[in-house]
């Protein structure tokens, strides 16, 4: 068994923390401003916002190819910033992850925004203080709880992401090849002994990650 084999499994376990800790400042960001609101659009907006849960990931991949392509107005800029294209590149397996994983986020932190007792925030403004220091120092910590598990959930859907990573970063061995792609061309080769090593990675990671969100919630409900 070669190194090359682990490749993968790295490539992807930073590939999901990068990804996760972007999806869980923009999704609790959004969560909180989209939660006890409600105003004209929020529905359309809201849609498209949890929509790449409901959407195939060939179809995720075939819109970030088409938003990130060299044509498009984004593809163009990014190029001439970095002077590449973030297509095939494990950057991409990033944005494919980002993507897929906000949904979760968001759903989950919105809701635990929405479970606080507004009575505790307003408390807060009567003893004088600001909105800043009631959202650090009341709504965060009470919500702390949804954005871990939201933090969990996204950085295991990142991890196993396949159809648009397949599609928007490829599977180059060694740049841009995650543990699902890996296990899709060991499988397609014949080559079992590889397959197996990789879905048991992922599962102890899968697995472990999950068993400490409920874990967790569980003692916090104690």
């Amino acid at each position: 068994m070669g190194t090359e084999l682990f490749e993968p499994i790295f490539l992807s376990l930073r590939i999901a923390i990068i990804a996760s800790v972007i999806v869980m400042v923009f999704g609790t960001v959004t969560g909180k401003l989209m939660a006890n609101r409600t105003w004209r659009g929020k529905t359309i907006l809201e849609t498209f916002l949890i929509l790449p849960l409901v959407l195939p990931p060939s179809v995720v991949g075939f819109l970030l190819l088409i938003f990130f392509g060299a044509n498009s107005s984004l593809g163009r800029f990014i190029e001439f910033m970095f002077g590449a294209p973030i297509i095939f590149t494990w950057w991409a397996g990033v944005v494919a992850a980002v993507v897929v994983a906000f949904p979760l986020m968001y759903q989950v932190s919105r809701a635990g925004f929405e479970t606080i007792d507004r009575q505790v925030e307003e408390a807060a403004r009567v003893d004088g203080a600001n909105e800043w220091a009631v959202f650090l120092f009341i709504t965060l910590p009470l919500t702390m709880k949804s954005i871990l598990t939201g933090f969990i959930l996204s950085f295991t859907r990142a991890l196993g992401e396949f159809g648009a990573t397949l599609m928007f970063a490829g599977n180059i061995p060694g740049k841009t090849q995650t543990i699902s792609t890996a296990i899709y061309v060991a499988i397609d080769s014949g080559n079992m002994k590889d397959a197996w090593i990789l879905v048991i990675s992922i599962l102890i990671i899968s697995t472990s990650l999950l068993g400490f969100v409920q874990v967790y919630r569980n003692r916090t409900y104690e």
